[in-house]
């Protein structure tokens, strides 16, 4: 098992900051020294949202690339106090506005219920986001969603599946043939 400086080294050098974003690195990068608990039904939990958003396709989705888990690593190692618990009550949350919507548990909604209740959450964040001062925090949807594309686009399946990979990067072609619908690239 790695330690956390090995693990926030490589996620500053895999993300150039873009977990942490601009506040963190504005504010000196205050990385939280306490502990969050999540349990497999919170990490389960975590893979359904993510899913949601980054559905199995013809390339395997969220839930594949173990994003809940990343989400966990990430929120405990990196975050400040604060937006931990932004994020803990943030499940919570998003749980309560499911029953409010659909009736029922995030976990026993169907698909397009799902997807209904995130497109909702996605608008409330950005109207939130609009109107947010500086020191205002994050809406907790923003960090999920962000934790979602992060966490899969930087994992094997993503990098690989999702997009198209170059294992060591050649010459710079600016010209390179592109046809529509083609996967964007990654290299590492």
């Amino acid at each position: 098992m790695m330690n956390r400086r090995e693990a926030l080294s490589r996620v500053a050098i895999i993300m150039g900051g873009t977990v942490l974003g601009a506040e963190a690195i504005a504010a000196g990068l205050k990385i939280s020294t306490t502990s969050i608990s999540l349990s497999k039904a919170d990490i389960a939990f975590l893979n359904e949202v993510a899913e949601t958003i980054l559905p199995t396709t013809k390339t395997p989705g969220a839930k594949a690339a173990k994003v809940g888990e990343f989400m966990k690593i990430i929120v405990n190692d990196c975050y400040e106090q604060k937006d931990q618990t932004i994020f803990m009550e943030g499940i919570k949350k998003l749980d309560e506005a499911s029953k409010q919507m659909n009736g029922k548990t995030f976990m026993l909604s169907t698909p397009t219920q799902r997807t209904n209740l995130l497109i909702a959450l996605d608008k409330e964040a950005k109207e939130y986001q609009k109107t947010k001062k500086w020191e205002d925090p994050k809406h907790y949807f923003s960090m999920m969603k962000e934790l979602t594309l992060t966490g899969y686009f930087t994992s094997e399946i993503g990098a690989t599946k999702a997009l198209r990979h170059v294992a060591v990067p050649g010459k710079f072609i600016g010209s390179y043939p592109y046809k529509k619908g083609d996967k964007a690239w990654a290299t590492s």
